[in-house]
C-alpha cells in the first residue's frame, strides 16, 4: 500500500504490516507463498480453538455442563495446551508485525491485534500459573479467576480466516492484467529467407522478421502488413468490437485477433517494446501509486491507532474503578475488544484496492491512467480542450485544391508546393506531396530549406525563392496575397486548410488540404455534452477552418491560430476563469498544454512525448474513451468513498459499543471474539466492494 517500500522478495510492508504486492504481474498461475502460509495457520488454529470454545463456553450451551465432565483445574490447564500453540504458532506473524511496527514507531493494525492477544494471553497464563496473587476484583462469584484463553485463539483463528479472505480478494484485483497478459501468444509463424515457414517462441522474434499470421491466430508482435489483406479483431485492447480491415501498409498490434484473411507482417516492435507490454507497465505502475485522497486517510492512520490504544487504556480504568464485579477481569476483557475491533485494516485498503482493480478496468477499455492522481482528478473536469490535428481528425489530411494565378497553372503550383513540402515532416505537407503524386506530378529538388515555426516553409527551387505557407508567413516576406484571399477564405469555410504560394515574392496560388473528422468524433463529443462537459477546440489553423469543424461538431468554444508555444498558455487562460481543464491532443507541440492542463489526455495513436506528459492515454486515439476515462473516473472516487465510509462508520460505532457504553442500558458487552470477526469482516467488505467496479459498465 506505500509506493515507496521497495523489497526483492515476498514479505510485510514496514509501516502498514500488510503483504507486499508484486512489482510485475505474471500471467502465469501466482505462487503466492504468504497466503499458503496464513492458511497452514489457519487450519492449524481452526481445529485446535474449536475444541477450547466448547470446553470455555460449554456451560453456556442449554443442557450441556462442561465442568461436570471436566473439573475447572483440569480444563483450565487443557485449555491453555489447546491456546498455546494457536497464539504462539498461529499467531507469530501478527506479534513479529506488531514489534516491527512499535520499534519503528509505525503503529498499523498489527499494533493493536499483538496488543489485544498479547493482553487476553498473557492475562490468563498468569491466572493458571499463580491464582493466589490476584485479588478479590479479579474474582467471580465462586472465588475462581476469570482466563480468557479462548478469547486469544479465537482472535487469532478470525484474523488468519480474514488474511486468507483478503489475499485470495487481493489476487483478484490485478485479473484484468493476467488477462491481458494471457493475450499475447506463446509462438509466431517465422518465415526464412529461403520462404520456408517455422513455429517459434515468442521471444525469439526479432525487428524486421516477416511473420505469417494465419485465420483465426493472434498478432504475435507489433508490426505492419507487407502482404494480404483480412479484418483484425482489436476489442482486447481497444474496447471497441467492430473488427477493422488490414492492408498491405497498415500496422498490426500484436495479441489481437486474426479474421478470416491470411496476413504476412514484418516485426516492428518486440518483447517489453510492444503496446501490449507497456499497456501492462503502465497499469501496474498506475496501480502502485497514490492517489491525492490517500493522503488525508494516512494523516488520519497516523493519529488513528495512539488514539485506540488510548481509549482502551480509559476503558480498563474506568471499567475498573465502577464496573461490577469482577471488576479488573471486565476492565481486561473490555480492553482487549476495543483494541481488536478498531484496527484500521478496512482503513488502509480502502483506497488501494479501488486503485487497483479501477487501473485494470481502464486498460481493459482502452483507457491507461499514468497513476492513481489522474484516477481522482479527472473526474472534476468540467472543461475539455481538444488539438484538432490527430484528435478530433484523422490526422491523415489529403490535398483537395489547387488554384493558380493567371501567372502560373495548377501542376505548376502543384509541383513547387510539393517539392518544397518534401524538406517537411508535418502531416499537411506529407498530404501536398502524396496529392502531387497521385497526379502524376514528381516533385524537383530544393535549396536553402527553411521552416518558419507556426507560418510555413521557405527555400529555393530552380533559382526561385518559394515559400508556402499562412497569410502570417506572406506578410512577413512581404508578399501581396489579397487576390487570393477571397478564395482562401471560401476554402476555410468548407474546413480547408488553405496554404498560400509564393514565387519571388509574388503570389502564385494556393493549395488546400483537408483531414477528415474520425467517423468516431461527432458520438464522443455528443457523449461529453450529456456528461455536462464543455468541448473547446485549440488549433493553429485559421478561424474561418476551425469555425467550420467546430460548426460540424457542435464544439462550444473555438481557440485558433494558436502557434504550439502558446497552447498552454491558452489553457492557462481558461484555468483563470475558474475551469478544471483536461487537454487532448497527440503531438510533440501538444506536450506542454497537456502537462499545464488539470488533465492531459494523450492519443495513443500520437508520439510518446506526448504520452509521457499525460495523465491519461488513449489506446485507440479515439475521444469516445474519454467518455468511458470520465465514467470510471467518477466510479472509482465513489467506491474509494464508500469504502472510507465504511471503514470510519464501523470504527465510530464499533469502539464504544467495545468499550461497553451499551451495558448500562441494555447490558451488552462485546466479545473479543466477536470484535475479531467483525474486524475481518470489515476488510473483506472493502476488498470485495473495490472489486465491483470490474463490472461498471463505462
Amino acid at each position: 500500500m506505500h509506493p515507496d517500500v521497495v523489497r526483492t522478495e515476498p514479505g510485510e510492508c514496514p509501516k502498514c504490516g500488510m503483504a507486499l504486492e508484486p512489482r510485475e504481474v505474471s500471467a502465469e498461475p501466482e505462487n503466492n507463498p504468504e497466503l499458503a502460509d496464513m492458511t497452514r495457520r489457519f487450519w492449524v488454529g481452526l481445529i485446535l480453538t474449536v475444541p477450547l470454545v466448547v470446553i470455555a463456553m460449554g456451560d453456556y450451551i442449554p443442557g450441556v455442563s462442561i465442568e461436570a465432565m471436566i473439573p475447572r483445574a483440569v480444563g483450565v490447564w487443557i485449555e491453555w495446551l489447546l491456546a498455546t500453540p494457536v497464539v504462539l504458532w498461529c499467531g507469530w506473524p501478527f506479534f513479529v508485525r506488531a514489534w516491527r511496527s512499535l520499534h519503528g514507531w509505525n503503529l498499523n493494525m498489527f499494533t493493536l491485534i499483538g496488543l489485544g492477544v498479547a493482553v487476553s494471553y498473557i492475562y490468563s497464563c498468569v491466572a493458571t500459573l499463580f491464582p493466589q496473587i490476584f485479588p478479590a476484583s479479579f474474582r467471580d462469584a465462586t472465588g475462581n479467576v476469570a482466563v480468557y484463553f479462548e478469547a486469544g485463539a479465537v482472535i487469532v483463528t478470525l484474523v488468519l480466516v480474514g488474511q486468507v479472505m483478503e489475499l485470495r480478494a487481493r489476487s483478484q484485483t490485478n485479473a484484468a492484467i493476467k488477462a491481458l497478459l494471457g493475450l499475447a501468444p506463446k509462438t509466431a509463424r517465422r518465415i526464412a529467407a529461403d520462404g520456408t515457414e517455422d513455429d517459434v517462441p515468442l521471444e525469439q522474434v526479432r525487428i524486421g522478421d516477416r511473420l505469417r499470421v494465419r485465420p483465426g491466430e493472434k498478432v504475435p508482435v507489433d508490426g505492419a502488413v507487407v502482404d494480404g489483406q483480412s479484418s483484425v479483431d482489436e476489442s482486447m485492447i481497444t474496447g471497441e468490437p467492430m473488427p477493422v480491415e488490414k492492408h498491405a501498409g497498415e500496422p498490426v498490434t500484436g495479441a489481437t485477433i486474426n479474421g478470416t484473411g491470411s496476413l504476412v507482417i514484418e516485426a516492428r516492435r518486440v518483447g517489453r517494446d510492444t503496446l501490449l507490454a507497456q499497456i501492462v507497465q503502465m497499469v501496474s505502475q498506475a496501480s502502485r501509486s497514490r492517489a491525492p485522497i490517500q493522503n488525508l486517510v494516512d494523516v488520519v492512520a497516523a493519529y488513528f491507532v495512539p488514539t485506540v490504544i488510548v481509549s482502551a487504556i480509559v476503558t480498563f480504568i474506568v471499567w475498573a474503578i465502577i464496573g461490577p464485579e469482577p471488576a479488573m477481569a471486565y476492565a481486561i476483557i473490555n480492553a482487549v475488544a476495543v483494541l481488536i475491533i478498531a484496527c484500521p485494516c478496512a482503513l488502509g485498503l480502502a483506497t488501494p484496492m479501488s486503485i487497483m482493480v479501477a487501473s485494470g478496468k481502464g486498460a481493459s477499455t482502452g483507457v491507461l491512467f499514468k497513476n492513481a492522481e489522474a484516477i481522482q482528478t479527472l473526474r472534476r473536469v468540467d472543461t475539455l480542450v481538444v488539438d484538432k490535428t490527430g484528435t478530433l481528425t484523422e490526422g491523415r489530411p489529403r490535398l483537395q485544391d489547387v488554384v493558380a494565378t493567371a501567372d502560373f497553372d495548377d501542376n505548376e503550383v502543384l509541383r513547387l508546393a510539393a517539392t518544397l513540402e518534401r524538406g517537411s515532416e508535418h502531416p499537411l505537407a506529407t498530404a501536398i506531396v502524396q496529392g502531387a503524386e497521385e497526379r502524376g506530378i514528381q516533385p524537383g529538388q530544393y535549396t536553402d530549406f527553411e521552416s518558419v515555426t507556426g507560418q510555413g516553409v521557405k527555400g529555393r527551387i530552380d533559382e526561385r525563392a518559394v515559400a508556402l505557407g499562412n497569410p502570417a508567413l506572406m506578410d512577413t516576406l512581404g508578399v501581396q496575397a489579397a487576390a487570393l484571399t477571397q478564395r482562401a477564405e471560401a476554402l476555410r469555410a468548407e474546413g480547408k486548410t488553405a496554404m498560400f504560394l509564393a514565387v519571388d515574392g509574388q503570389p502564385a496560388g494556393l493549395v488546400a488540404v483537408a483531414d477528415p473528422i474520425k467517423p468516431s468524433t461527432p458520438e464522443a463529443i455528443r457523449a461529453l455534452h450529456e456528461e455536462g462537459i464543455r468541448v473547446v477546440m485549440l488549433t493553429g489553423d485559421s478561424q474561418t477552418t476551425a469555425r467550420a469543424v467546430a460548426r460540424s461538431l457542435d464544439i462550444d468554444e473555438v481557440i485558433a491560430g494558436v502557434l504550439p508555444d502558446q497552447k498552454a498558455e491558452s489553457i492557462k487562460t481558461l484555468q483563470a476563469e475558474g475551469r478544471f481543464v483536461a487537454m487532448a491532443g497527440d503531438g510533440i507541440n501538444d506536450a506542454p498544454a497537456l502537462a499545464q492542463a488539470q488533465v492531459g489526455i494523450a492519443m495513443g495513436t500520437g508520439t510518446d512525448v506526448a504520452m509521457e506528459s499525460a495523465g491519461v492515454t488513449l489506446v485507440k486515439g479515439d475521444l469516445r474513451g474519454i467518455v468511458r476515462a470520465l465514467k470510471l473516473s467518477r466510479a472509482t472516487m465513489r467506491n474509494i468513498k464508500q469504502n472510507l465510509f465504511f471503514a470510519f462508520a464501523y470504527n465510530a460505532i464499533g469502539v464504544p459499543v467495545a468499550a461497553g457504553v451499551l451495558y448500562p442500558f441494555i447490558g451488552l458487552l462485546l466479545s473479543p471474539a466477536i470484535a475479531a470477526a467483525a474486524m475481518s469482516l470489515s476488510s473483506v467488505s472493502v476488498v470485495g466492494n473495490a472489486l465491483r467496479l470490474r463490472r461498471t459498465a463505462v
